[in-house]
């Protein structure tokens, strides 16, 4: 599913390229796993979008809206500051740093 290659980038250390809301965005996973609403969810740090002013923030991205997930060979600088275990808004962790 969806997670799958989400879990095999932070496993990996790889930065993962996806499309998202007709935008291409280069992610570092940080944590992947089911919303309070039940939504399958990947909370991670945007490091470029091509949405204007969407560049290096915190995300938090639906995997069911997510298009093209393609494994970078760049390396992730994850944990990135302000990241903590446990995400309280992802109730069900799949994987996480």
């Amino acid at each position: 599913m969806w997670w799958h290659v989400a879990c095999d980038a932070l496993s990996a250390g790889k930065r993962l390229i996806i499309n998202y809301d007709g935008h291409t965005r280069v992610v570092e996973v940080h944590a992947v796993g089911t919303s309070t609403a039940g939504n399958p969810v990947m909370r991670a740090w945007q490091v470029t979008s091509t949405k204007p002013g969407g560049n290096n923030d915190w995300r938090t991205f639906r995997l069911d809206k997510t298009w093209r997930f393609t494994l970078s060979d760049e390396k992730s600088e994850a944990p990135r500051a302000g990241y903590r275990r446990n995400d309280a808004d992802i109730p069900f962790i799949r994987c996480q740093i």
